[in-house]
């Protein structure tokens, strides 16, 4: 077996379809799903007999779960709301047929082009998608992401928020871009920033974070929104490039406010002023 997709998802009814139909040139279809309590199963069962349950949330320990249970030579990670195009699906298959490719070790370098190199693994680049606009400023673009690996050299992933592989061998670069249909709507983008930023925010406690003041979150919130916008030229995508640099720098803010909840007891505090009422 040569190659074996790999999914996780959770609620994603409205994406999953379109995910799992564009995969059928894939020898195998694993889905991991975390406990969805809408049609996600339902869905995937139309598309593989391979449908796997996690009680996990840590993404890294998810997709370390679907690496153990893949059979083929190479195994290729993509989300719900990513999108393959022909020619990276084209790119991909003449990858695994051999990964002595031009020289993209070094997608920056011109001269690394006149080399090949055999690698283990391989980004992609991601077009990303806000409110239904390609942003290419800001640090959106190229957006590298590994996706494409060669199973027995994937040691497994670390990181349970931003996990990272750890592969024997070397990275190399694909030319053609992933689609990536992020942040649909300005409700999602907050449920989802709701439910990392207070993840984010326990981990941060765990590891003994000093205390957040009043200048930490506007500062965190302020430096977020100054690189996106002015360093990394968000600017230059317009409308939606303000509105995403406002959503970032608010993403850095809730993460810090939560912490300061955890740091202060608010919760239990809370239940103490109710109790005294």
């Amino acid at each position: 077996m040569q190659l074996s997709a790999l999914i996780l998802a959770k609620n994603e009814q409205e994406m999953i379809g379109d995910c799992l139909s564009q995969l059928s040139f894939a020898d195998e279809i694993i889905v991991c799903d975390q406990n969805s309590s809408d049609k996600t199963v339902e869905i995937a069962k139309k598309y593989t007999n391979k449908v796997l349950n996690s009680n996990l949330w840590q993404f890294d320990k998810n997709r370390n779960f679907l690496l153990s249970q893949a059979k083929g030579k190479w195994v290729l990670y993509v989300d719900c709301d990513e999108r393959l195009t022909p020619q990276l699906i084209r790119e991909i298959k003449r990858t695994i047929k051999d990964q002595k490719l031009p020289a993209y070790l070094d997608p920056q370098s011109e001269s690394s082009r006149k080399r090949t190199a055999e690698c283990s693994a391989f980004y992609i680049p991601r077009k990303n998608f806000v409110l239904g606009k390609h942003v290419r400023h800001g640090g959106w673009w190229p957006d590298f992401t590994p996706r494409l690996f060669k199973k027995d050299n994937l040691i497994g992933w670390t990181g349970q928020v931003h996990e990272s592989p750890q592969i024997n061998g070397k990275f190399g670069y694909l030319r053609q871009p992933l689609i990536h249909l992020s942040a649909r709507s300005l409700n999602l983008m907050l449920t989802k920033s709701t439910k990392w930023a207070k993840i984010e925010a326990n981990l941060f406690y765990r590891a003994g974070s000093p205390k957040v003041t009043a200048p930490k979150v506007a500062k965190a919130a302020l430096s977020e929104f100054l690189s996106r916008y002015i360093a990394k030229i968000g600017i230059l995508d317009g409308t939606i490039g303000l509105i995403e640099a406002i959503y970032q720098g608010l993403h850095q803010a809730m993460v810090l406010t939560y912490l300061w909840e955890i740091q202060n007891n608010s919760a239990g505090k809370f239940q103490k002023a109710k109790a005294n009422q």
